[in-house]
């Protein structure tokens, strides 16, 4: 009964955990600019959600597996969070100067926007990868370090739990969030659409830094 109970503060946590704008903002916002079809969009959450709860999963069952203590492991994930907010306002800030050099309309050899856009788009996918899977789930760790009580079974469906819920959240509202951008129809819009992007994603960051989600 205990552990249903743990069970049950898992799920509400992830849930809460994964309504910051950080975790489905961007790949609304990208995936508009970049016209990605709906199931490159849910790949791409997708991946990057596995990142963003498995790093932490696995560090946290490090920490313990090398009896490492609740505190010092909570640090190291508070250091990550810090580092990845400010890699995705660095990452905003590249993206809409980016996004305003294309808006500007510069000429250039098809062949040589082909390779540019080619470029961008492993640059865009590798990035968003790269951030997610240092951003921590912060409050995975300490309901990890609760659920030894119950062995590696515990933790391992304590860590299962968290990981369905946040990434169920993650590509849920990546998908709203995408339909609703989608109802914008302006020829400014389009023509700024990875700028005003790139604007987003360094906003949500800072909101979310802000207040400290």
């Amino acid at each position: 009964m205990k552990y249903y109970l743990l069970l049950a503060s898992t799920v509400s946590i992830a849930f809460l955990h994964s309504l910051a704008p950080d975790h489905w903002m961007p790949f609304a916002v990208i995936g508009k600019a970049k016209k990605w079809s709906r199931p490159k969009l849910i790949l791409i959450t997708l991946i990057s959600g596995i990142g963003h709860v498995g790093s932490s999963i696995l560090l946290g069952s490090l920490g313990l597996f090398l009896g490492l203590g609740l505190s010092g492991i909570k640090t190291l994930e508070s250091r990550r969070g810090e580092i990845a907010l400010w890699l995705l306002i660095g990452f905003g800030i590249a993206y809409t100067i980016w996004g305003l050099k294309k808006a500007a309309g510069h000429k250039h050899e098809h062949k040589h926007m082909d390779a540019e856009t080619a470029i961008s788009k492993r640059v865009t996918l590798w990035t968003l990868f790269a951030i997610f899977l240092l951003g921590p789930c912060e409050p995975l760790v300490p309901l990890i370090f609760l659920a030894t009580e119950y062995g590696w079974i515990g933790i391992f469906l304590t860590s299962l739990t968290f990981s369905i819920v946040t990434i169920f959240m993650m590509l849920a509202q990546s998908l709203l969030a995408y339909y609703g951008i989608q109802l914008i129809k302006h020829d400014l819009a389009e023509r700024y659409s990875h700028a005003l992007a790139g604007i987003i994603i360094v906003l949500t960051a800072c909101f979310v830094m802000l207040l400290g989600i």
